[in-house]
């Protein structure tokens, strides 16, 4: 889902889960599905931890507890804060489709499996990545006040903490940090430059 991004503010879903693998984000089962339905995908997110075998909620996952299950602003929590090492496991891309299809923007954890995390900049989700006491921090905000809010600033490179008015500064490969803010995927970025790349042409006949 191509949206440009600047400053994301907005409540946050905590799912402390320290190696939240690629299984745990999207079981195998769905890898089979032909779809790119962003819905479809959003709605298997977490699925094994939020529905038991009868495909009922599991009241106390935190997705299903009535203080996350619903944003105040828009119906959605466009973040998440993760445990550590989130997306380990397989490289499975779906598991960055059903991030993005439940309208996820921004994953905040301390660190990332690296091909998750580019899967996740793909996808136009942006994973920020804090100090462990940062991340600490921002769990314990949210589980205090569930409408604590988080904003990440991505021109600057700074995300904060808006209860306690904690910043840190995250890294970002300025390319894609080009790319998230102009709403381009990689063919995107290229048809951009076509102007460049023709006259690049005319002079190497």
């Amino acid at each position: 889902m191509k949206q440009k991004f600047d400053i994301i503010q907005s409540t946050c879903i905590p799912i402390e889960i320290d190696n939240c693998n690629t299984d745990l984000i999207i079981p195998a089962r769905y890898l089979a599905s032909t779809t790119r339905d962003p819905k479809f995908f959003g709605d298997a997110f977490m699925h094994d931890l939020r529905y038991d075998a009868e495909g009922k909620p599991v009241e106390d996952f935190v997705m299903n507890r009535p203080a996350y299950n619903e944003a105040p602003k828009k119906g959605i929590h466009e973040i998440i804060i993760g445990g550590q090492n989130w997306g380990s496991g397989s490289s499975r891309e779906h598991a960055a489709w059903a991030i993005a299809g439940y309208g996820v923007r921004v994953v905040i954890s301390s660190s990332f499996a690296d091909i998750h995390r580019n899967n996740l900049l793909n996808c136009f989700v942006l994973p920020v990545v804090v100090s462990q006491e940062f991340q600490k921090e921002l769990f314990q905000t949210v589980k205090e006040n569930p409408n604590a809010e988080v904003r990440v600033d991505v021109p600057s490179q700074v995300v904060t903490n808006l209860t306690t008015g904690r910043s840190e500064q995250f890294p970002i490969n300025s390319y894609k940090k080009y790319c998230l803010m102009n709403a381009y995927d990689d063919i995107d970025f290229l048809l951009s430059n076509t102007d460049k790349i023709e006259e690049w042409e005319k002079e190497r006949p």
